[in-house]
């Protein structure tokens, strides 16, 4: 069993795969728009239910990947996770049809749920149970700085090899470098208990009270509808942008600052850890993201001042999500069970998928010329504000009833 106690250098080799994992495969897919729609002859429409698919099989592969993690096969999970995101893309470049990127994408919608966030989080928290939240802001650091260096990089591999050429040279990161690091990097996993292996392998009571308990329901709520909001606004953020009247320049710049923003808000956040009590910063963190969105409809109103008025969005906006990522990525574990985190967020991980599917289509849905995008942007406030008062209280409860099953929060 290996030690809990907080190792650096293997947050960081863990942190390198995750920067590649989501650079490569998570920020790829709006490059390749374009070319697959040129190349393959497709619509727009059919190119995006591409990606819905691979958010689909992320999320169908969400709990079992978490009952994996829960049992102690992170290694074999994650090092799997990269062969195959490796393999997808390399069958990726060679695609010819839409049954062929249908299929591709599936398959790397279930690499994934096998390398992303999810499970690197849940292993953090099986390997430093004293000190896990520290452990998933640190990884978080550079993992958060993936769209800033692979967006740039992906798009000038494009330019001089081509888009196919392209997928080779990133298969090779994940085939050569994150295989062989979450290879190298993840032996002798926790052994779990005898009582939470038991209840994991065989779902008896002990696990199904926690999926049915309020903690749970409402943290899900808290995921889901957040989680809705923050893939639905970068979908259609440069669109958001031009309609505001902002000049091209402002237009591509604003979002490229917010990756660099979130891992602004994920250092600050590391600040308030020593400074703060930690629920009352889980508490106000998710604020940020329906203020950010209250700000971004007041925009347009704002008449010479929209420039002002949207980078301020991308500032708060982008403080939140760099910040929220870890409220949501630690909330199972503060206020549900520490024991069954990876199976607990794997059990959300269908309705996550179907929100992170539909989230921007929904928001594509409800623009029109007269109104733009304010019809859209007002159901993603009124999800902002359900999902803060949803995590509030869920803690309210938790609290009162005590910790977690089997959990020390203290961090």
């Amino acid at each position: 069993m290996s030690s809990t106690r907080f190792d650096a250098y293997f947050v960081l080799r863990l942190s390198l795969a995750q920067l590649i994992s989501w650079g490569s495969v998570f920020y790829l897919f709006s490059l390749l728009i374009e070319p697959l729609e040129r190349d393959l002859g497709l619509s727009r429409a059919q190119v995006s239910l591409a990606f819905s698919l691979g958010l689909l099989a992320e999320g169908l592969m969400a709990y079992p990947v978490g009952r994996w993690i829960d049992r102690g096969h992170e290694r074999l999970v994650m090092t799997a996770g990269s062969l195959l995101a490796g393999l997808g893309l390399l069958l990726h470049s060679r695609v010819s049809n839409l049954a062929g990127l249908y299929a591709v994408w599936l398959l790397l919608g279930a690499a994934m749920a096998a390398v992303l966030y999810a499970p690197a989080f849940a292993l953090l928290t099986r390997r430093f149970p004293h000190d896990f939240r520290r452990a998933i802001i640190t990884l978080t650091f550079l993992g958060g700085l993936a769209s800033t260096v692979f967006m740039p990089l992906t798009a000038w591999l494009m330019h001089v090899f081509g888009w196919r050429e392209a997928l080779v040279l990133l298969a090779l990161l994940h085939l050569l470098l994150c295989a062989p690091l979450h290879w190298l990097t993840l032996p002798g996993a926790p052994v779990p208990a005898r009582s939470a292996s038991h209840v994991v392998d065989a779902l008896v009571p002990g696990l199904q009270p926690l999926l049915r308990s309020a903690p749970f329901l409402l943290v899900g709520v808290f995921t889901v509808a957040m989680m809705s909001v923050t893939v639905a606004i970068p979908a259609h953020m440069v669109s958001l942008l031009r309609e505001n009247g902002l000049p091209e320049f402002w237009v591509i710049a604003l979002p490229a600052a917010i990756g660099a923003v979130q891992v602004l808000g994920r250092l600050l956040l590391y600040f308030f850890e020593h400074h703060a009590d930690l629920h009352r910063v889980n508490r106000l963190v998710p604020l940020l993201i329906p203020l950010g969105v209250l700000v971004l409809l007041m925009a347009p109103a704002l008449v010479p001042w929209q420039v002002v008025a949207v980078g301020l969005f991308v500032l708060i906006y982008g403080l939140g999500n760099g910040m929220l990522t870890i409220v949501k990525g630690t909330a199972i574990a503060h206020y549900v069970s520490r024991d069954h985190v990876a199976t607990l967020n794997g059990a959300l991980g269908v309705p996550l998928a179907l929100a992170r599917a539909a989230a921007p289509l929904l928001l594509g849905v409800l623009w029109s010329p007269q109104a733009g995008y304010s019809h859209g942007l007002w159901l993603l406030l009124g999800l902002s504000v359900l999902g803060v008062g949803a995590l509030m209280l869920a803690q309210r409860l938790s609290l009162r009833l005590g910790a977690p099953p089997s959990s020390d929060l203290s961090a």
